[in-house]
């Protein structure tokens, strides 16, 4: 299986699962984001966990092409990132994401990562 679909498959799944549970749950999420925020140790492991997940995908798909296959390298490169200053602004991030996940913009978050979803999904099993 190609490297692009494998990847493809997962970030689809947890995208789209992800993305129904905000828009169906909005209150929970809001308060989940909220909580997980102010937790240390919750910030530190998704900081490492982020910063893997991304390196492991700029290390096997670091490929920048025209077409789709060039969004599972942006995602990567973004997972890079977030878990890079999650682990070395940890309160500058949380508070840059508070703003971000702000109780107006939760259900717009919850389509754009529903809408991520779809499109993984769609080339990591129909196309």
């Amino acid at each position: 299986m190609d490297t692009s679909i494998f990847i493809a498959r997962i970030l689809g799944l947890i995208y789209l699962v992800i993305g129904l549970g905000v828009l169906f749950n909005t209150k929970y999420y809001q308060r989940m984001f909220s909580e997980m925020l102010k937790d240390t140790g919750i910030l530190y492991v998704g900081g490492v966990l982020a910063l893997v997940t991304g390196y492991l995908i700029v290390t096997y798909h670091n490929f920048w092409v025209k077409d789709w296959t060039v969004l599972v390298t942006i995602v990567g490169w973004l997972a890079f990132l977030k878990g890079f200053f999650l682990l070395i602004l940890p309160s500058q991030f949380a508070e840059w994401t508070t703003k971000m996940v702000s109780k107006k913009n939760t259900p717009v978050v919850g389509i754009c990562v529903l809408v991520l979803g779809l499109i993984f999904g769609y080339f990591g099993y129909f196309a």
